[in-house]
């Protein structure tokens, strides 16, 4: 029968067979076709979706006579293909096993340098903007700020922070789309519907399911799971808080390196303030610089000198309460605070902005503990960071004391006068330090978020080969440089960049405030007045500390607000557009139905190779697939769907990795790979590892879906096979992993990675029966279908491996209204131009790419 493809109606059509330019694909208006039958009669079959029972592990003849049809496009339709992959086990693997007591007393020293550079270095400015907002008119002003410090870094930083959040992380991994994963996997709450059921059997997952006791946990995940404006909520949340980070990944820097050149105007009269800017500018430049270098190289070297920093701080203080005065112990009793608000009133509330710069770094705590363990943050703040930082301040409280005119200049004014330039010269490399901090948690939450769908893909770099969470991001690094220079020569003053640093810190805090109390209820299931007072507690504290900053929000500050705002909204506008997209390919991929008639050549020729076809569909078989076939006068002799998910789990163990599954029979040589990553995960293998790895995968899936026909044979089940895969059980491998099966299995039965022939053939030694030969002949003719299937796999293999593209843009209708126009048109169209495209992940000579592009309209 002769082979025909034809194309209705006119569109331009290119191919990119050496993975060139992306303006040049192939483009198609996919909501307005679809894919039918069409045999020689010219007469079409219609594709019924109502039966999606289609079994992908059917098996039939090579030899079968299959009808060919031709592939035309026609008006829309939507498939119901909804069949969940089979997993395939291989070598496991943990990211921090087997950590030795050296390793972690190493680790706990790295984290001066790395997590605590931050909130060590608040000492520098903490009073100076607090008395800028609230002078001081007498002692007991002095004593009341000093409680509110206190209190401010035993409520904040130790209470909330080291002693609860710190173990609300996600598998070791810390900030806000950490807490956001962590839920995420708990409730479908997710607006891009690729989850699957078989991500819950990821051991990484580890899931609590609410006790059927605790109705509350249960009808929290309802209504999340149900709510779309719950999730909208949910996600408009998230978002706001992680640009909130990024905000505070600029105005860290830039406070930190400013307060510390500042130290110059106390030490040397005629340095003015611009002189103070152009030496932080440089500084900035410098600091920036050395990011790349990562955060194993950096927290050896700065480690030592945060160490020395906390020293300093430690030894000023005690230095000062010897010689000023002791009577500072009294900041202690809380009752000072209250004295505090009512001698100043409305200045002790705009001081409050000046106050919880105290606890800035302390959201760095948990978005830098993807870097270290919990326990390493926790005793390392404990038995030092915290003793330290609470003496420099009761130190500089005490010189105030007695010079209330230095309260301007608090720390540098209070360092004896032979320590203040080795003192100046360690704070500036202290502020150093402090600004990496922040830089290194945006890293980690950036990366957080592209995998789970909210930011443009980035080219990120991972800076240690021991622990994979350590990444380094060159465009986002050089994009906060120029950022922060901006505010550092745009805001000039301390007080008002320490405002707008207040400001991205608090907005930070309630977020994490808000979604740790979703996390108590939902997944800790602890008693619900720990909860209320938790969330009263900290969070009405918070939004009493956010009223302070936000009313001084004119001074300048509000250039930071619209920096988040504008972060805000390419999150939003990138997942907006990637949840239409995907939902619109879901509703244009091609039925099996369809697939059927086609028959195994697929209407078209099939050349000897294998082809990769790179989507993002989790199940079904993607309309783009549709356009290939009409487009290449062939198509490869074994083609498989790989689609590239990240999972919200921080690992995916390897040997959870893929899922397989078998798309039509066995003659159609079609699977499907689902390649599971964590947002953790580095996809750092070249191409040819990972065609191994694939390729292996496959072979022991073929295996052991050989061995699951030749259970069902020998436990005489007669049953249809679309009634097996409706029964399809769970079952615990000899690895450890968890299989979802398509038939039944005997649950005795000998280890699954046995070959098919040594598993037959000690059934042969162990059971004999009359009809001996007719099973002999059954198991013989299965192993020739397996066999020859494995060695088609071969062939194919040695012939070379393309890999074929698929780019699906979106454009919204004519009939959209305005807004949506531009969204989609215009902002979302440009970050998808401008972001890091998926396969650049794996270095795939040019010659073996070839990309086709479709155009969907929304």
């Amino acid at each position: 029968m002769t082979e025909e493809i034809s194309l209705e109606g006119s569109e331009k059509e290119e191919i990119d067979s050496s993975g060139g330019g992306l303006g040049d694909m192939a483009s198609m208006d996919s909501i307005e076709s679809r894919w039918v039958i069409q045999d020689d009669d010219d007469s079409e079959i219609g594709v019924d979706d109502d039966n999606d029972g289609f079994d992908g592990t059917g098996l039939e003849s090579d030899e079968d006579e299959i009808p060919e049809h031709r592939l035309i496009r026609t008006g829309p339709r939507v498939d119901s293909f909804d069949v969940e992959a089979l997993e395939v086990p291989g070598a496991p693997r943990n990211d921090y096993e087997d950590l030795t007591v050296g390793r972690k007393v190493l680790l706990a020293f790295q984290t001066l340098g790395v997590v605590f550079g931050d909130v060590g270095t608040s000492p520098l400015y903490t009073f100076s903007v607090m008395f800028s907002k609230s002078p001081v008119q007498g002692k007991e002003d002095v004593i009341g700020a000093l409680s509110l410090v206190l209190y401010t870094l035993l409520l904040v930083p130790l209470i909330k922070y080291v002693l609860v959040v710190l173990w609300a992380n996600d598998d070791g991994e810390g900030g806000t789309f950490a807490l956001y994963s962590l839920i995420s996997r708990h409730a479908k709450i997710s607006l891009i519907p690729n989850q699957l059921r078989s991500d819950t059997r990821i051991s990484s997952f580890r899931l609590k399911v609410p006790c059927p006791e605790l109705e509350r946990s249960l009808k929290l995940k309802e209504k999340l799971e149900n709510s779309l404006i719950l999730k909208k909520i949910l996600l408009v949340l998230v978002l706001a808080g992680t640009s909130m980070v990024i905000a505070d990944g600029v105005v860290t820097p830039a406070m930190s390196v400013m307060s510390a050149v500042g130290g110059l105007k106390v030490g040397v009269d005629v340095v003015e303030q611009d002189q103070v800017v152009m030496i932080s500018v440089a500084f900035l430049v410098i600091l920036f610089s050395l990011q790349k270098y990562g955060t194993s190289k950096m927290g050896l070297v700065v480690g030592p000198a945060l160490l020395i920093w906390f020293c300093c701080l430690a030894g000023i203080g005690i230095y000062n309460l010897i010689k000023y005065d002791s009577s500072v112990f009294r900041a202690f009793n809380p009752v000072h605070i209250y004295y505090f608000f009512k001698r100043n009133s409305i200045n002790a509330w705009y001081a409050l902005g000046g106050c919880i710069l105290c606890a800035t770094g302390s959201e760095a705590l948990f978005a830098d503990l993807c870097y270290f363990s919990v326990r390493s943050v926790q005793l390392t703040f404990v038995c030092l960071v915290l003793p330290c930082l609470m003496l420099g301040y009761m130190g500089q409280a005490a010189y105030l004391m007695e010079n209330h005119a230095d309260a301007s200049q608090a720390f540098f004014s209070s360092v004896p006068g032979t320590a203040f330039w080795p003192v100046l010269f360690i704070a500036n490399i202290a502020a150093l330090i402090a600004s990496r901090t922040m830089t290194t948690a945006t890293f980690s939450c950036i990366k957080q978020s592209t995998a789970l769908g909210c930011f443009p893909r980035l080219k990120i770099i991972h800076t240690s080969r021991k622990f994979m969470g350590q990444i380094y991001i060159p465009v986002l690094n050089w994009f906060l440089l120029a950022v922060c220079l901006v505010v550092v020569c745009s805001i000039s003053s301390i007080d008002e960049i320490g405002n707008a640093y207040g400001m991205a810190e608090l907005g930070v805090m309630m977020t994490t405030t808000i979604l740790v109390t979703l996390i108590m209820l939902l997944i800790w299931q602890i008693n619900i007045v720990i909860v209320i007072a938790f969330l009263v507690v900290f969070l009405g504290v918070e939004l009493v500390f956010f009223s302070s900053v936000i009313a001084s929000v004119g001074d300048g500050s509000w250039i930071i607000l619209v920096f988040a705002v504008i972060m805000f909204g390419i999150m939003y506008i990138w997942n907006y557009g990637s949840k239409l997209r995907y939902e619109t390919e879901v509703e244009q991929k091609l039925s099996m139905d369809l697939m059927r008639e086609l028959g195994c050549n697929l209407g078209t020729i099939r050349a000897p190779g294998i082809g990769l076809l790179y989507n993002e569909l989790v199940k079904g078989v993607p309309a783009i697939f549709g356009h290939f076939l009409t487009t290449l006068p062939a198509i490869h002799s074994m083609v498989i769907f790989v689609c590239i998910k990240y999972v919200p789990v921080p690992v995916v163990p390897q040997n959870e990795r893929f899922l397989f599954r078998r798309v039509c029979t066995k003659s159609y040589h079609l699977f499907r790979c689902i390649a599971r990553y964590g947002y953790k995960d580095a996809r750092k293998e070249n191409h040819q590892a990972f065609e191994q790895l694939l390729i292996e995968s496959l072979e022991k899936f073929i295996r052991r879906e050989a061995q699951e026909r030749s259970l069902e044979s020998d436990g005489n089940d007669d049953s249809d096979s679309e009634e097996d895969f409706a029964g399809s059980r769970v079952v615990i491998g000899p690895n450890g992993s968890m299989y979802s099966m398509g038939v039944p299995l005997l649950s005795e039965y000998r280890d699954l990675n046995k070959p098919i022939m040594e598993m037959n053939a000690s059934s042969d030694h162990t059971n004999h029966h009359p009809f001996d030969a007719s099973s002999d002949s059954s198991v013989s003719e299965a192993e020739q279908s397996l066999e020859r299937e494995l060695s088609f796999i071969h062939k194919a293999k040695e012939s070379g491996v393309v890999y074929l593209l698929g780019h699906g843009d979106i454009r919204a209708r004519k009939d959209s209204w305005f807004i949506k126009k531009l969204v989609i048109n215009y902002f979302y169209t440009f970050l998808r131009k401008n972001c890091r495209r998926g396969i650049a992940n794996l270095s795939v000579p040019q010659s073996h790419l070839m990309q086709v592009g479709m155009t969907y309209m929304v």
